[in-house]
């Protein structure tokens, strides 16, 4: 015995009105904001933003370029490898020496929900123990920002 597609009618419109309700998730793009209060800010130290290797590259380039200008045949090729090499040692260790930590700070805010969320960034001097706030993004993005 087949049912009738009738039958099927009361069920597809069940789907459809709980499929209508249903509350789409953040978008890509879309930036998600939560409130708190601070509960605790600690001083930490954060890495540069620069990209470690740069001062080899380049410093490597620039020897290989001096290199070049030194004699000719295998010579030539002897002074360019050197070159090479003592630039990329020069320039890594010239890089070391800027790359200096930057002065952050580890916030811990206490959401609406209760939950406790850690965010690391840069010192923002306005904010203090007990203020409320946003917390903006996700992931290495949040930041936390006064109300």
């Amino acid at each position: 015995m087949s049912a009738r597609p009738a039958s099927y009618l009361p069920t597809l419109v069940l789907i459809l009105a709980l499929t209508a309700c249903a509350v789409p998730g953040p978008q890509p793009g879309e930036a998600q904001i939560r409130t708190g209060v601070i509960e605790q800010i600690s001083l930490v130290q954060l890495q540069s933003n620069h990209h470690p290797g740069v001062g080899a590259v380049v410093g490597g380039v620039v020897g290989l370029g001096l290199g070049s200008l030194i004699g000719g045949g295998t010579g030539r090729d002897v002074a360019m490898v050197l070159g090479t090499v003592g630039g990329a040692v020069v320039g890594n260790e010239i890089q070391k020496k800027h790359d200096q930590p930057i002065p952050g700070q580890q916030i811990v805010v206490r959401m609406s929900s209760g939950v406790l969320v850690s965010v690391t960034q840069p010192v923002n001097p306005n904010l203090f123990t007990g203020q409320r706030v946003f917390i903006e993004g996700s992931g290495e993005n949040a930041r936390v920002l006064a109300r």
